[in-house]
């Protein structure tokens, strides 16, 4: 295969990816690490210094959008991100002396929790009595509804949801990918933050967490830019697809069909990763 066969098909493989990512809400990441390890064989390694760029630039890209429209909580957004940075820094700095069949097997555990997150019902935590701690920080915050109203929110668990976003933080350098299911999990289950509001600020952190691993993996050398561009900018105009596509279709079926192909991944990944074939 010569060198422009080969980034032409991995940009239309990443395009995929991001488009798929943004119409199940799993993200581009997710889906772009099992794409280039099982689809094109690539190193974990690399793949994940992949992820991270990918993770950066579509994070960028619709994290403005919402923040523009007032979702997220950029002063949350900040506070975790202490965690998330530190954790990613710990990550990446572990990571580049991990064997692939260790990191195939943790992906593939992250992957199972994912597909399980989808299934949760999703909540705003109407009625929510906030935490001293999180009053004194100035966490509190309010959110806009369809109809042009305004709706107030408080959170407690502080210290809980800060301690999840260090592991988070942790997997996001080890796997490249934003660990978005664990930042939501944090502030939507613990921290009871209304979900929308979760979710978009989770997506705001993912790219100051992405950048903190990647100068890891940069100082290591194991993000090469004829891998890493091509999945970039594939990930970033799928996602940006899908984003537009989102509006206009009913997606709950795509969603439960990626579930499943999500765990049969993962599934796939732990299998090999424990015999040793990564």
């Amino acid at each position: 295969m010569t060198l422009l066969a080969f980034t032409l098909i991995l940009l239309l493989a990443a395009y995929c990816a991001g488009l798929l990512g943004s119409l199940t809400g799993l993200g581009g990441g997710v889906v772009v690490i099992p794409v280039l390890t099982l689809g094109f064989g690539i190193d974990f390694h690399y793949a994940v210094g992949a992820a991270l760029v990918a993770s950066i630039a579509t994070s960028s890209g619709s994290g403005s959008a919402y923040v523009k429209e007032g979702i997220t909580n950029i002063r949350l957004g900040m506070f975790l991100e202490i965690a998330t940075t530190i954790g990613a820094v710990c990550g990446a700095a572990v990571a580049i002396y991990l064997n692939n069949n260790v990191i195939a097997v943790i992906y593939g555990c992250v992957l199972l929790l994912t597909a399980a997150m989808q299934q949760r019902r999703k909540s705003d935590h109407d009625g929510v009595v906030g935490s001293e701690t999180a009053r004194r920080l100035k966490l509190f915050g309010t959110w806009p509804q369809k109809d042009g109203t305004v709706k107030s929110y408080q959170l407690r668990h502080v210290g809980g949801g800060f301690g999840v976003m260090y592991v988070a933080g942790v997997l996001s350098g080890i796997l490249g990918i934003g660990s978005g299911v664990l930042k939501v999990l944090a502030m939507d289950a613990m921290m009871k933050v209304p979900f929308k509001v979760s979710t978009t600020t989770s997506n705001f952190m993912m790219g100051v967490t992405a950048c903190a691993s990647a100068v890891i993996y940069v100082q290591r050398g194991v993000i090469a830019p004829g891998i890493a561009c091509p999945v970039m900018i594939g990930v970033l105009f799928g996602a940006l697809t899908g984003a537009r596509l989102l509006k206009r279709l009913n997606v709950s079926v795509l969603r439960q069909i990626f579930c499943i192909a999500i765990v049969l991944v993962a599934i796939n990944m732990i299998w090999q990763g424990l015999g040793g074939k990564y």
